[in-house]
Order: C-alpha cells, then structure tokens, then sequence
C-alpha cells in the first residue's frame, strides 16, 4: 500500500495531462501543426482564475474562467493562424512558438514573475481517504471526468455534422472546401474545443500544484505533447491512453524517493525517444496509405 498514493496521483495527473494532450492531438489532425502555446493557454486559465476570484464569487468565476480561455484560444487562431493557413509549414510552427512566448511574457508582465497562490475549490480540494491513503477528492474526480470528456468528444466527432466536417477537412482541405464545408470554422471549433479542454484541465490541476507561474504551463504542455505522440498523435484514445500512462510512471518513479525523484520528468522524454525509434507514428496512429 506504501505505493498507493503515488498511483492515485499518477492516475489524477494523468488525466489533467490527457485533457491538454487532446488539444494538441485534435489540432494536429486537423492542421498537421503542434499548437505550441497550448500549455501556456492552460497557465492562462489558471491565472485567469485567481484574479476573477479576487472580484467574483466562485460559482461565477469557473464558468468565466472557461469561457475566457475559449475566446482566447479563438483569436490566436484567427489571429496568428488562419492567416498563414497556404504559408509553409514552418512558418506556422514559428508563428505558434512567437505566440507561446507572447503569452509568457504577458503573464510575467501582470505577476512580476510572483507566483500566485492558486484558490481552494471547496468540495473537490477536501481531503478523503481511500484504502487507507489519503487524497484530495480531485484526485478520484480527474479520471472519471476525463474518460467522460473523452466519450463525449468522440461521440461529437462520429455522430455530429460538426464532427463529420472535422473528419473531412483532417483528411483533405481543398475537397472538402468543394464539398462546401467551411473549413476556417471547422479549425476554430477544434481550437475552442482543445482550449476548453485546457481550461477544465487547469482548474483540476492547480487545485494539487497551488501556485501559477508564467512557466507554469511548459511542463504539462510538454508531457502532453509527449503523450499524445506516444498515443499516436491524431488518435484522441490514444492521447488519453499515453497521458495516464506517463502520469502513473512519473509518480511510481517519484516513489523510489532520493535521487530517483529527480528522474521523474526525464522519464518523459526517455520515453519520447523510446517511441520515436520503434513506432515514430505511436501506438494507436492510423495506417494511411498513399496514392500515386
């Protein structure tokens, strides 16, 4: 049982990892582009949130908090994205990490670079117990929300005419614009899908890390890009599948205690290297197959 509290937490951190890694995996499948500044989208939200509680009450800050984080994850797509949707690849890669930046620096702009003590969610940051371990309540809510947001999002995309025109535009963008869907509003929805899914992430995250910084986000956004490639990027299963998998890992690490603490985040990355020598497509990618 000594093992036991690091499960838990591997398990509630991983799917606070799932819930980022399935905007970088939607964004990819869509745009073929890694969305650099969703892990700063995600320290967004949670200072977003300690300042709304400064003025409003709880109950009214969460769902402001969401839907501010969807409005933001909008513009940088109509801003720095869509009007490099025919430029090269590259340039939109450096269009994305030019906006993590920005976002960084804004955050160390309003903080100072102070960390901001992050606010007490009453019910979900009660303390429980649980085969004799202790916990926090978010730790057992985390799993169940996530595999429930996963579910959702793939019934939208498999049952819905938004998902439908998703599906579309992710296999050819010039068809599908002759097949009269309106892709830019295609690319947007996934963006405020992906940047909602952030914004809940964050709430469950910072309620066990209490504190925001403006490189707050860079780690978590790195371990999820780390699982949705491990999951097969473009595979929503297999990005939450890769985020519980290094959330469990990290922490059963941590457990060793002493020097093996240390190794914790560089298992990430080990693990990155591991999937890209042996699977470089991960393990739930889809197969496609060229045409000549």
């Amino acid at each position: 049982m000594d093992y036991l509290p690091y499960l838990l937490a591997g398990v509630s951190v991983g799917g606070q990892y799932a819930l980022i890694a399935i905007g970088y995996t939607m964004v990819y499948g869509i745009l073929r582009l890694i969305n650099f500044a969703h892990g700063d989208i995600f320290m967004a939200a949670g200072l977003i949130m300690i300042y709304l509680c400064t003025a409003l009450p709880l109950a009214v800050s969460i769902p402001l908090v969401l839907l501010i984080t969807v409005a933001i994850g909008f513009v940088i797509e109509r801003a720095a994205y869509m009007p490099l949707r025919e430029a090269p690849r590259m340039s939109v890669m450096i269009s994305a990490i030019g906006v993590s930046y920005l976002i960084q620096n804004l955050a160390l702009y309003l903080t100072g670079g102070l960390a901001k003590p992050y606010i007490s969610i009453p019910w979900i940051s009660d303390t429980i117990t649980i085969l004799g371990a202790t916990t926090r309540r978010v730790t057992v809510i985390t799993p169940i929300l996530t595999i429930l947001l996963m579910i959702a999002l793939i019934l939208l995309i498999k049952k819905t005419k938004i998902g439908m025109a998703m599906r579309a535009v992710s296999r050819d963008f010039d068809t599908s614009r002759l097949m009269g869907i309106r892709v830019n509003n295609v690319i947007s929805v996934t963006f405020i899908i992906g940047s909602l899914l952030a914004a809940i992430g964050s709430v469950l995250y910072f309620t066990n890390y209490t504190a925001v910084v403006p490189t707050s986000g860079q780690m978590p956004g790195l371990k999820a890009f780390v699982a949705a490639v491990f999951g097969g990027i473009g595979s929503i299963p297999g990005a939450v599948l890769g985020a519980f998998l290094i959330g469990i890992c990290e922490n059963l690490i941590k457990s060793g205690g002493g020097a093996w603490t240390n190794f914790s985040d560089a298992f990430t990355f080990v693990l990155l290297i591991a999937v890209l020598l042996v699977r470089p497509t991960g393990l739930f990618a889809e197969k496609k197959i060229d045409k000549v």
